[in-house]
This record gives structure tokens, C-alpha cells and sequence, in this order.
């Protein structure tokens, strides 16, 4: 169950110059001859009308080379990743609160500031829509309801033994990434731009430039060589600074820069949805499942953006683990005068599987069971030929390794005995309560838009045996780069340092898909897999050639050419005759062989029908259990995470270093999700918890001594590129057991009140959301 680190793996490929500090992001790029800065000018309310912009003063300061509104903007003034709803630059109505409505360029950013604050900016206000409740009241929604069903519900529940309803309400969250929003225009000759962005979507910059400009797509060349972060929230909102910067260098023909400060990315751009999920569940007495109806509603901001994708997956994991036999899910994003909400790491996954995780804790405590044999009672199938084996969404959960997760994971993590242990200590103290809880994570795999599921590669070997390797995957610190490497090292048979994995540019990549959905190592890798093959079938039957000896009666064919250790032979005859795999691509170019190719892939098997909602969205699902152990103060709400022990099944993994770091990174950033960060708006809609002063990401202190994490090395999943499973986004799913495990602590303490279904516990469960709870105040008197 151990994760130890391999020896012969190799670092990450930024490993040394992220600890030097010599690793470049935008901001670190030489400045350019003439470079310009910019800064937007912002609606000053949430919600309004536009009546009149003065930037007359504005033209006159000091540095400043020009200011643009929409009246600029030689192409369209709309974009969006699903429904181009979303303005570049607001000119008439203005629907959240810094909502760009111009952009000025200045010599410095500090002139550029400056001057952006003499603006006279005149609207008309009105009050602004900040939340679930005020959205539907106001019958205010993006697209339209969706439905996913099973069964028959209303049967169901009426024969049901019990029955339990309640509303969940889980918060946003923001990324929170270390470098911000940022872009560098560089104007070419001949009508064209380089964009180098910190961006997910290299081919989405792309596109939204030159609609923004009036422009074909090969005008535009979009690069990237690595983020500091992004967790989605740079998968479609990147798009706003490489706009902004890409206008004024068209109007100017001067390079342009432009750099979020951390307040600014932080007020300006969207987050992690706000859900509520309305739930009745009918169960037996063991707590078996028998009916389940959700109404859910997100908070998808001012415009469009992600969120009904978003909901589309918070939809697909509202069954997380377990069999639904007579299920009924209708959903529907709410729109808000916030920043458009966006991608964050789980997208909508984590809000769904909270939402049922949420039941399996009032259905244990209802029944006084066991939360664990409440969840095994509703766990999927492990025999796939069960009906209790497929999803509500008809797809059948293959190589289920969950039963046999949660049974070796029961016992490593001693959990019964310390479940004894934590009954003891709730008897005993008087303040302090504990709670344990073990949950399950089923994470499906693939993008639910069947077109972003392919990807291409280019890879190039060179006559001293090294290779370059192009795809459309971005670099955000999660290795994808590193494992790239070793993809292509391994089917060349040569070491990772041999491969250099360049900077991700729509140059060389067209048409990608972004860097999201837990997607790129098995999209981009596949199709580095296929580069690769097509380069050593022509180095095989070279090979071939070279091996054959007539005179000696010695013929090889290529099939019996192999490649390891940087060597290539035929396997069939003496281990003598050998050739050096930098000597053979040497040989190879000298005789004329193509040494290059272009590898495409596109998942096979994935499609999803949104009318019916059913269909296979997904190639596999990624799996696993947490075991969480927390000590909670009802008095003062503190929160102490006494234990973590995780259980995944990431197939055979790549590289055991990275998976382990993205395994633990994500877990604790799902504790930050469910414990701390909360994000707070005034009336106007203007977001307070702006810093770290008072937005409270995990420190280091917040995380427990004892922290176990093993995987469950296997090949089940071999009809993905080198048997693994992706792991970006699954782990902080894991997080939730945090959660429930303070549920438990709050709900085994015998004189806890609680509070009614409207004011039950949410996420975050923060010291002051705790503290509440336990007092069995409404939010409505808390203060």
C-alpha cells in the first residue's frame, strides 16, 4: 500500500528551476523594445446600464498611448466556450462588478493605473442578483434544465421504508493559483501575432484573438511554456487579458503585457460553482438506497462561460460509488451578477459527490449505523454482467475496484478499532468531539464533449538519437510534460533525458483540446505513442535491412526488431549484432528515412446523448477510498485533522513521484475547499475575501502528522496509454471524507443541537460554520 518513489524515474522537468527560482513565467519574459503595459476600466456596480464613459482625462495622462472600448474592436465583441454570450468589452449593459468596459495603454503599468482612475464612468444601477435563492426568485437562468432519470422514483418513495429530505449547500472556491492571469502580444509582420499566454486552451486563445481582431486563425500563433497553476481557472477565462493585450498591440503595433495583481484576478474572474442540491431518498433498513430525487442549482455567474458543462458533471457523480435504482436528477444553472463562474479542478464532480456523501451520513445517523456499512450496502457492483454494476446514466462501471479498496483499506486503517477509540473520547470529553469517516471516490474520465476527446503530437528524432516531442498538453505544474518524456523514451527504448518535450504552440499543434478533465497525459500521450510508432515501424524496417545477412543465410524481418536500453537488435540473432540507437537514426537519415511524424488519437467509445441522458460519457473511472479522523472544539468550532489514509487505483502509474505529489496536492486542496475557504460578497457584489489575509487556503499546519497514501498497482486499465489511469482531479474528491468526518464528530456528540434541514452543516465547514452547527444556530442569528 506504500507509494514509494522509484529510483529510475525522473523529476519533474521543472523540478530545479522551480527551487531556484530560474524557471520563466509571463511576467519573467525579457521586456520587449517599446513594450506597452494595460489595465481595464471597470463597471463600478454589479448590475446596471452603461450611460456614459468620459476618458478624456484619461487620454491626457501622463504614459498614456491610448484607451479602447468596444467601438475598437475590429471583429466581434462576444465570445464563450459554449454560448458566445460574454463581451470582450461592456458597452451597454453591465452585469458584474468590475466588468471591463475599457482598456488603457500606457508606457508603464503604473501610468497605466493612474490614469485608468481618472475615468468618469456614469451608469444607471439596479440591484444586483448575488445567489441561488435570488436567481430563481427572479427566474434567472443559463441554458436550460436538464434531466438525467432511472426507474420510477415516485413508486419508489412511496413503498420506501424511510425516508430523509434536506437542501446541501456547498460554496464556491477560488483557484487560487500563485501566478495570475497573464499575456504577452508580440506584433509579426504581415498582419500576424504571437501570443504567449498562461493559459490551459492555447487553441481557444487562438480562435478568440482573431474573432476578436477580424482575423484568420493562422494569423494567430498561441504559445505556452508552463503556468504557475491553473486548476481550471485558466481553461476559458484566460481568454480576457489576451484579448485586452492582443487589441492594443493591433492598434499600436507595440508589444503589449498584461499581468493580474492578485486582487484584481481575484475580483475579476470566476470560481468554483456554488451548488444547491434539494434531495429525497427513500432507503431500507440496512440503508440501502430505494429512491432518490435531486433538484440541483448552481451559480453560474453573469454569463455562460463553463457552467453548463459544469453542471452536466456535477449531474454525472451525484451517484458517486453507488447504485441508484430509481433515481430522478433535474438541473439548472442560476445566473448572477458575479464574474462568470468557471472550471476548478473536479468540475462539478466534487459538488455532486458531496451532495451524496451528505445522505449516506444522515442515513447512517438516522438508522444509528455505521456510515461505512451504509456505504457498502450501496456500492457498485464489482461483477460488471450485475445490473447493480451500471450507472443511471447507462454506462456500465468496469474493473470496479472499490469493494476491494474499501475492505484493505478498513483494515490497514485499523478503522474499527478506531472507531471504538473515538466513542471513548466522545464520552469522555466534555468540549472536544472526534469523527471518523471513510468515502469512496468514482471519478469518470474524459471530457462530456465527445469533440475535445483527440489530440495530436509531432515528434521529431534527430540523427544523435534525441528526440522532440510537440503536443497540445500545457504545463501547470502538474508534470505532463515529464510524462510525456517518458512515453516516448519507452517506446524508443532509450533513457527520458533523451527527450525534450518543447513549449506547447498552435504552430506546431493545431485544433487541441485544453489541458483539462483529467484528460491530456492519456489524449496527448496516445498520440505521442502513435508519432513514435510510425517513426520506429520505418527504424524497424531499416533495422531490418541492415541485420539481414544473404550470403550467411540471415534474413530479419521488422516485427523481430527490438529497441531497449539504447540499443536495437534482432532479437532472433547473436547479441552481437547490435546497433546504438543514436548510430541507427544516424544510418537511417543517411539512407533517407523519414525521421519525423504527426501521431493523432481520439478516445474511442465515448458519447454521451444530453436529450436522453444516457450514453458512455466516459473511458473509465479512476478510484479510491479516504479514511479521515478529525477533532473538533463545539465551543470555539476549531478543526484538527488527527489522520488521513487513502487507497487509489491509478492503473500502473508512469511516473510514481508525480502521481504521488498530484494525489497529495489535490486532497489538500479539497480540505481547503471543505474546511476554509470561504468567499464572502458585500450587497454590491463585491467579493471581501480578496488575500490570503482573509481567504484561508490550507497551510501546512493544517494537515495531519499521520498522512498515508498507497496505490493498488495494476494493468486492469490497459486500453489506456501504458495502463494508467489519470489522477489530476480525483484526488481532491478525497477530501470530502474531512467533511463527513466532522459531520460524524458533531453528530456522535450527545448534547450537539443541530440545526434544521434549511441550516444544516455546508461546505466549508469552517471554525465559525462548526461553531454555528454545534450551537444549533440559524444563519439567520448567527452573527
Amino acid at each position: 500500500m506504500s507509494a514509494p518513489r522509484r529510483n529510475a524515474e525522473p523529476l519533474h522537468d521543472s523540478a530545479f528551476a522551480h527551487v531556484q527560482g530560474s524557471a520563466d513565467y509571463i511576467d519573467d519574459l525579457p521586456r520587449q523594445e517599446s513594450e506597452l503595459a494595460i489595465t481595464t476600466i471597470g463597471s463600478p456596480c454589479a448590475r446596471g446600464s452603461l450611460l456614459e464613459l468620459d476618458v478624456d482625462a484619461v487620454r491626457r495622462a501622463s504614459g498614456v498611448v491610448g484607451v479602447y472600448t468596444a467601438a475598437d474592436i475590429p471583429g466581434v465583441n462576444h465570445f464563450g466556450a459554449i454560448f458566445e454570450d460574454e463581451p470582450f468589452l461592456a458597452c451597454e449593459e453591465l452585469r458584474y462588478l468590475g466588468q471591463p468596459i475599457a482598456v488603457v495603454a500606457a508606457e508603464t503599468l503604473e501610468q497605466a493605473h493612474a490614469a485608468a482612475a481618472l475615468a468618469e464612468v456614469r451608469v444607471s444601477e439596479e440591484k444586483p442578483v448575488l445567489n441561488i435563492a435570488e436567481a430563481e426568485a427572479a427566474d434567472e437562468y443559463l441554458g436550460v434544465e436538464r434531466c438525467i432519470r432511472r426507474g420510477d422514483f415516485a413508486q419508489a418513495w412511496t413503498v420506501s421504508k424511510h425516508t430523509l429530505e434536506g437542501v446541501f449547500v456547498s460554496q464556491g472556491q477560488e483557484q487560487f493559483y500563485l501566478e495570475s492571469q497573464a499575456a504577452l502580444v508580440i506584433p509579426q509582420e504581415g498582419s500576424r501575432l504571437i501570443v504567449q499566454s498562461s493559459t490551459q486552451a492555447p487553441t481557444e486563445i487562438q480562435g478568440v484573438v482573431a474573432e476578436l481582431l477580424g482575423w484568420r486563425q493562422n494569423q494567430v500563433v498561441c504559445e505556452v511554456l508552463r503556468m504557475g497553476g491553473a486548476f481550471g481557472g485558466k481553461e476559458t477565462q484566460a481568454a480576457l487579458p489576451a484579448a485586452f493585450a492582443a487589441l492594443v498591440c493591433f492598434h499600436t503595433h507595440r508589444p503589449v503585457r498584461v499581468i493580474y495583481t492578485k486582487d484584481d484576478d481575484m475580483l475579476l474572474t470566476g470560481k468554483r460553482h456554488a451548488f444547491e442540491t434539494r434531495y429525497r431518498v427513500g432507503f431500507n433498513g440496512s440503508g440501502e438506497i430505494t429512491a432518490a430525487a435531486f433538484e440541483v442549482r448552481s451559480n453560474g455567474g453573469a454569463y455562460a462561460d463553463l457552467s453548463t458543462a459544469v453542471l452536466e458533471r456535477c449531474m454525472l457523480h451525484l451517484d458517486n460509488s453507488y447504485y441508484l435504482e430509481n433515481v430522478e436528477i433535474n438541473a439548472r444553472v442560476c445566473r448572477t451578477n458575479l464574474p462568470p463562474n468557471t472550471a476548478f479542478r473536479g468540475f462539478g464532480g466534487p459538488q455532486g459527490m458531496a451532495a451524496i456523501e451528505n445522505i449516506m451520513e444522515e442515513i447512517a445517523q438516522s438508522l444509528g449505523r455505521d456510515a461505512l456499512d451504509v456505504r457498502r450496502a450501496n456500492l457498485y457492483s464489482d461483477d460488471e454482467s450485475s445490473s447493480r454494476s451500471v450507472t443511471p446514466y447507462g454506462q456500465t462501471v468496469r474493473g470496479n475496484l472499490l469493494p476491494e479498496i474499501a475492505e484493505l483499506l478498513e483494515e490497514s486503517s485499523s478503522y474499527r478499532d478506531r472507531r471504538s477509540q473515538v466513542a471513548d473520547f466522545n464520552a469522555q470529553s466534555a468540549s472536544r468531539c472526534r469523527g471518523l469517516s471513510m468515502v469512496p471516490v468514482k471519478f469518470g474520465i474524459s471530457f462530456t464533449n465527445k469533440t475535445l476527446n483527440q489530440g495530436n503530437a509531432l515528434v521529431n528524432v534527430y540523427t544523435d538519437g534525441s528526440v522532440q516531442v510537440s503536443t497540445g498538453a500545457t504545463e501547470m505544474g502538474q508534470g505532463v510534460y515529464t510524462k510525456l518524456a517518458m512515453i516516448a523514451a519507452a517506446e524508443f527504448g532509450i533513457e527520458p533525458e533523451r527527450v525534450a518535450v518543447m513549449k506547447t504552440s498552435t504552430e506546431k499543434n493545431n485544433n487541441t483540446s485544453p489541458t483539462a478533465a483529467s484528460a491530456s497525459t492519456d489524449i496527448n500521450g496516445a498520440a505521442t505513442v502513435n508519432a513514435c510508432r510510425t517513426i520506429r515501424e520505418r527504424l524497424s524496417r531499416f533495422a531490418a535491412l541492415r541485420f539481414a545477412d544473404p550470403a550467411a543465410g540471415l534474413v530479419c524481418s521488422a516485427e523481430h526488431v527490438r529497441f531497449e536500453h539504447g540499443m536495437v537488435w534482432d532479437e532472433r540473432a547473436s547479441q552481437t549484432n547490435r546497433i546504438a540507437f543514436p548510430e541507427l537514426c544516424k544510418q537511417a537519415y543517411i539512407d533517407r528515412v523519414d525521421l519525423g511524424a504527426r501521431g493523432f488519437f481520439a478516445t474511442p467509445g465515448v458519447d454521451f446523448n444530453r436529450e436522453t441522458g444516457q450514453g458512455k460519457p466516459f473511458a473509465y473511472f479512476t478510484t479510491g477510498w479516504c479514511a479521515a479522523e478529525v477533532e473538533v472544539d463545539r465551543l470555539i468550532g476549531t478543526l484538527e485533522i488527527k489522520r488521513l489514509d487513502v487507497l487509489m487505483d491509478i492503473g500502473k502509474p508512469i511516473n510514481v513521484g508525480i502521481e504521488l505529489g498530484q494525489v497529495i496536492g489535490g486532497l489538500v486542496q479539497g480540505i481547503g475547499w471543505v474546511t476554509a475557504e470561504e468567499l464572502v460578497y458585500d450587497s454590491r457584489g463585491a467579493l471581501l475575501t480578496l488575500s490570503p489575509t482573509t481567504y484561508k487556503i490550507p497551510a501546512a499546519s493544517d494537515l495531519p502528522q499521520d498522512f498515508r497514501v498507497g496505490f493498488i498497482d495494476n494493468d486492469l486499465n490497459s486500453h489506456n496509454v501504458r495502463s494508467t489511469k489519470a489522477v489530476g482531479e480525483p484526488p481532491l474528491m478525497l477530501a470530502i471524507a474531512v467533511w463527513t468526518a466532522v459531520k460524524d464528530a458533531l453528530a456522535t456528540a450527545d448534547d450537539t443541537p443541530g440545526a434544521s434541514a434549511t441550516d444544516a452543516l455546508r461546505i466549508p465547514a469552517t471554525h465559525e460554520e462548526i461553531a454555528r452547527y454545534a450551537a444549533g444556530i440559524s444563519r439567520a442569528d448567527w452573527v
